[in-house]
């Protein structure tokens, strides 16, 4: 069976001088080899192709059958890595947190520990006819957000 490590290692090699950074890599029982990237200017398919062939000519098809598939994050999956909301910094985002909070907002701060979202609400001030708009930055421990993703907006 196809060591995952080794294969991050390998990758984290390949990748090394690049802006891209790994994802995520999976590898089945079955030695089936998923490789995702992302970078904050984006992962093409030439990209892919180059590293899915570096890759190919490293491992040993005659020692061992696999397969290896070498793709880009998906825009709409949620961020796995510190490198995706990085690359998202100034984005809508849609963050679902594990005590079952759901909002949306822009990503405008990210640490290892947590990062945050200025969400935008309608308060009505006292003494107000109409209720106004205010932005609040609401921080969210990375242990506690469950999934965040990317919001894509076709206005």
């Amino acid at each position: 069976m196809i060591d995952k490590n080794e294969v991050r290692r390998l990758v984290d090699e390949a990748i090394a001088g690049t802006d891209a950074f790994v994802v995520d890599i999976k590898v089945s029982a079955a030695n089936d080899v998923v490789v995702e990237l992302d970078s904050p200017t984006g992962v093409d398919l030439d990209f892919c192709a180059e590293l899915n062939r570096k890759l190919n000519e490293i491992f040993d098809r005659e020692g061992e059958d696999f397969s290896l598939e070498v793709g880009s994050a998906s825009l709409t999956a949620p961020f796995k890595v510190k490198g995706q909301y990085e690359k998202n910094l100034g984005n809508e985002v849609e963050v679902l947190t594990r005590d079952g909070k759901k909002f949306k907002g822009v990503l405008t701060a990210v640490t290892d520990a947590d990062f945050t979202v200025e969400v935008t609400r309608k308060v009505k001030e006292p003494g107000a006819k109409r209720p106004v708009m205010v932005a609040e930055p609401v921080t969210v421990p990375m242990e506690m957000a469950k999934q965040v993703t990317y919001v894509i907006n076709f206005k």
